[in-house]
């Protein structure tokens, strides 16, 4: 595991070795502490450096792209689709029972019971099945960014917050299980994926 970054450190420096661990609610019920001792800060920094996509989501998307092609009269078998993408089926399961819940999917029980798109798959965007899952596509210690308030010197980052969430939505929105299913992304997506420096580890 690389060294803890120097700005971890150095807060670290300016920190009590025991002090009490405010819990700050976080997005998806996971709570990060507000203060806390030199190793937490450094453990914050250390796993926490960058955003990412959560495997419960990129699961969400695997499995309604695999069911890009299913139906009412050919639905598909959740043992099936965690084989074809490679997905624990305990996990899948409770996957499936989110978005069935918020209408992405449909399922039928029995023996020739399974699980189907509920609406054509051009009409089934990605960022539809992340909220489906995961709730809000941003948030801020749990909150919406329109409902997080700076004052001071920080009162314009709730602009920028705002600002990453609609290019997120940007793309996301975009893109539908049928691009996807079929290999044929929106010309926009590609572009963005074509400048070298999207590519690059920053």
């Amino acid at each position: 595991m690389a060294p803890p970054s120097a700005l971890a450190q150095e807060l670290a420096k300016h920190l009590p070795a025991r002090t009490a661990a405010k819990a700050i609610p976080g997005q998806n019920g996971i709570t990060t502490p507000a203060t806390g001792d030199a190793d937490t800060v450094r453990r914050r920094f250390r796993e926490n450096p960058r955003m990412h996509v959560t495997a419960k989501a990129d699961y969400a998307v695997r499995a309604v792209v695999e069911l890009a092609d299913s139906a009412q009269d050919s639905p598909r078998k959740v043992d099936d689709v965690a084989q074809a993408q490679g997905i624990p089926v305990s996990f899948l399961e409770n996957i499936l029972t989110q978005l069935r819940s918020t209408g992405i999917v449909r399922s039928q029980r029995g023996p020739e019971g399974g699980y189907w798109l509920a609406k054509p798959a051009d009409e089934v965007n990605l960022a539809q099945i992340i909220r489906a899952v995961e709730g809000p596509l941003v948030g801020v210690r749990g909150q919406r960014p329109e409902e997080i308030e700076y004052v001071g010197s920080a009162e314009a980052l709730q602009q920028v917050w705002i600002a990453l969430r609609a290019n997120l939505r940007k793309v996301l929105e975009n893109v539908t299980v049928d691009d996807i299913s079929r290999g044929k992304l929106p010309k926009d997506i590609i572009a963005l994926t074509r400048a070298e420096e999207a590519w690059e580890t920053r």
